[in-house]
């Protein structure tokens, strides 16, 4: 992994969005924001849903793929990860201007950057992974915003063996975003997300599921049940495939996360509180430390 890189502005005139979610919709509105001299346009499959984002008061989306692909230079797959490689297809057999750019903004990387990268990689198409670690519990272009990505990290992942140039091209996209971004290798993303970003969802989840077995509980709950359960009302579907998509990596730390629950229940069986404040205190260190990366 190579430190953080920043860049001063993009230099990309026109952007084509290509799905118009949480992370698509806050990419065009922080375009939008950022940087008004810049052309951008979403793309959605659903002309239902093109519809209604239009009716919404945001104007520069279409459901056609030919449309919104014209003269783009920086191709964004903001699609979910199942259908990554069938979208990236459709826009090889449409094809796209000589020279453009092809990101995706998916959570894992190590499988659908395999199959896709190829497909690219075959074209001579410019294709590197970027990864905001950004995001919300809600979903949809209800949800975007346009200061999402601002002092977030971004993870870029040159797969292909893209030259220096046309990665800084990126990292300067992302940081006219308001990110910083770092370079690294899929695997060590997907290993990376796997312990900072899946597992804490997975365990969101088993918070929820546990304390609010009877549901009615939950209105006598503080902010700790909230805090630590948020990210549970992630969308069940999208969360399933990126569980499925990076189990490898994620199955060995849930497992660990078994294993220290049982040596909690364990430790209060045999009533040894030393050992037990013993755990507590280190995850206290631990969860001290991630403010101490953040301040």
């Amino acid at each position: 992994m190579l430190g953080l890189l920043t860049s001063r502005v993009t230099e990309f005139r026109r952007i084509a969005v290509l799905g118009p979610g949480l992370l698509g919709g806050s990419v065009a509105l922080a375009v939008g924001k950022r940087h008004p001299d810049i052309s951008v346009v979403l793309w959605g499959r659903s002309q239902e849903r093109v519809a209604e984002i239009r009716e919404a008061g945001f104007e520069h989306i279409t459901s056609d793929l030919a449309l919104a692909l014209n003269g783009a230079e920086l191709i964004i797959l903001a699609v979910p990860v199942g259908v990554m490689e069938e979208v990236g297809q459709q826009i090889l057999e449409i094809g796209i201007m000589p020279g453009a750019f092809v990101t995706d903004v998916g959570s894992v990387k190590v499988h659908p950057h395999a199959a896709l990268g190829r497909l690219m990689k075959k074209r001579d198409v410019s294709f590197i992974g970027s990864h905001p670690m950004a995001g919300s519990e809600r979903s949809g272009f209800r949800a975007a915003d346009a200061d999402l990505f601002e002092g977030a990290p971004c993870i870029i992942t040159n797969e292909n063996d893209r030259p220096e140039s046309e990665v800084h091209r990126l990292l300067g996209f992302w940081a006219g975003l308001g990110t910083c971004s770092a370079v690294m290798s899929a695997a060590e993303h997907d290993r990376l997300v796997a312990r900072i970003s899946h597992i804490p969802h997975v365990l969101a989840a088993v918070c929820a599921l546990v304390a609010l077995e009877n549901a009615e509980d939950g209105k006598f709950a503080g902010a700790g049940l909230r805090d630590t359960s948020r990210v549970a009302g992630g969308d069940p579907a999208m969360w399933a495939e990126i569980l499925l998509e990076n189990r490898q990596e994620i199955i060995p730390p849930l497992k660990e996360s078994a294993r220290i629950l049982m040596r909690l229940a364990e430790l209060m069986e045999e009533n040894k509180e030393n050992d037990l404040r013993a755990v507590l205190e280190e995850g206290q260190l631990r969860r001290q430390s991630l403010e101490n990366n953040h301040s």
